[in-house]
């Protein structure tokens, strides 16, 4: 190409979508390029996507057919292999304007997000993969794909968590196998209203239920199911190295899970319309790359900005917010002619400035307590065995709740001091 940009976005997921969107918004000529052959075509999301980042950009978007289902009821499941003990929790608050999140679809979120960016002035151009960065000096100055260099004045770099791009940049190096996980998901096809009679829902009401315990057979993670419109999305969260040693396929795992008492009448009768797998970044600020450097910055997975705390998984609405606070970096940095990393280091002042970063510093411990396997083995087991201590009627005296947690603890062979170990750590980490 002749044509030199203003900037050139590497990604079209939420936070390549948002930093195009607000810089072509803002006048500047912008590429976004990806290598799916559509919109959406090779990228995954759990299900929930959290809102206000998104409606700050556009007021009401769900008005316009994009999301699935707002999320008003949320459930977290200790699972045993043939039990599950839940905390739910529903709100009258998430169930009115401005939604809390909603579940989502990338088909069709993603072609609704790179429509906005395109409406914005943005150029999109999909099947295209990136071989190269085109360098002038030190200092990054467009992209090759195969012999053609496009020249740009900055490049974003949201290219998902195996950034190819932020290490030829030489902003990180390889990921460490216990900073990644492997989701996988089922997008299970059921009628309308048979979800919203097995789930309890009306209208666009939506339900997100994590689970940890036995769904993961001892390898560090979780599982999740999500309501949409008209399917369930279904899935696990495994640690790569933790799923390593243990020698077990997540295609198994699910088809396992998908079996267990508490879900298999949830899935009757459903068909499987997609399965995906992705890596998702955990590390927390472990994993996290340097953000910027001369004519380069990175945004969303590339900059493993996905927040896991054992409550909740966060990742599509750091992303867009990463995406925007780029775009208005870029937009100053033209205004002052300079690409340098230190104009470009206004990036991560406006990341901290907000809740991006500073939600990973406030969870910086979340990552290493989430690696204590007794979460995943011994707790949901014990909460199990109380449950059906409390709640078992055999025709012999009842016995004091008390009692019922010491007979527990003994029997899934649970000691006090790691209960206080665990509990204190669990204190601090979330």
């Amino acid at each position: 190409m002749d044509e030199r940009f203003d900037a050139i976005v590497v990604g079209s997921g939420p936070s390549g979508c948002a930093a195009a969107y607000v810089m072509a918004k803002g006048g500047l000529n912008v590429l976004m390029i990806d290598r799916g052959t559509v919109p959406g075509a090779k990228n995954i999301i759990g299900g929930v996507l959290y809102s206000k980042v998104l409606n700050d950009l556009f007021p009401n978007f769900w008005e316009e057919d994009c999301v699935e289902r707002y999320i008003d009821r949320r459930i977290i499941s200790f699972v045993t292999e043939d039990s599950a003990v839940s905390m739910d929790f529903k709100s009258g608050k998430f169930s009115q304007p401005p939604y809390n999140g909603f579940t989502v679809l990338r088909a069709k979120f993603d072609k609704w997000f790179v429509g906005k960016a395109e409406e914005a002035g943005a150029m999109f151009v999909p099947g295209m993969r990136v071989d190269d960065l085109l360098w002038e000096g030190d200092r990054v100055a467009g992209i090759k794909v195969g012999d053609e260099a496009m020249p740009a004045d900055v490049v974003i770099a949201a290219d998902g968590v195996n950034s190819l791009l932020a290490q030829k940049a030489k902003l990180r190096g390889e990921l460490q196998a216990h900073h990644v996980a492997t989701g996988v998901k089922e997008v299970i096809e059921l009628p309308r209203e048979v979800i919203e009679e097995r789930f309890g829902l009306s209208g666009d009401e939506g339900m997100a239920n994590e689970y940890t315990g036995w769904c993961t057979q001892g390898v560090a993670g979780g599982a999740f199911l999500y309501t949409n419109k008209e399917s369930l999305s279904l899935g696990l969260v495994c640690n790569i190295a933790d799923l390593r040693k243990s020698g077990k396929r997540p295609a198994d795992m699910i088809e396992e899970f998908k079996q267990h008492p508490a879900i298999r009448n949830l899935v009757r009768g459903g068909k499987i319309a997609e399965y995906s797998a992705h890596l998702i970044p955990e590390g927390g600020l472990d994993m996290q790359p340097k953000l910027y450097t001369n004519g380069m910055m990175v945004v969303g997975d590339a900059a493993g900005f996905v927040s896991v705390t054992g409550l909740t998984l966060e990742g599509a609405n750091f992303a867009i917010a990463s995406g925007i606070a780029a775009a208005e970096t870029v937009k100053l940095a033209k205004e002052r002619g300079d690409y340098s990393a230190a104009s470009l280091a206004h990036y991560e002042s406006l990341l901290n400035q907000s809740f991006v970063l500073q939600d990973f510093k406030t969870y910086k411990g979340a990552p290493q307590f989430l690696e204590n396997h007794r979460m995943y083995s011994l707790y949901p087991n014990l909460v199990a065995s109380m449950a059906e201590g409390i709640f078992r009627v055999d025709g012999l005296p009842k016995k004091k709740v008390m009692k019922v947690m010491r007979e527990a603890l003994k029997k899934n062979k649970v000691s006090y001091l790691d209960l206080l170990k665990d509990g204190l750590q669990g204190a601090r980490a979330i």
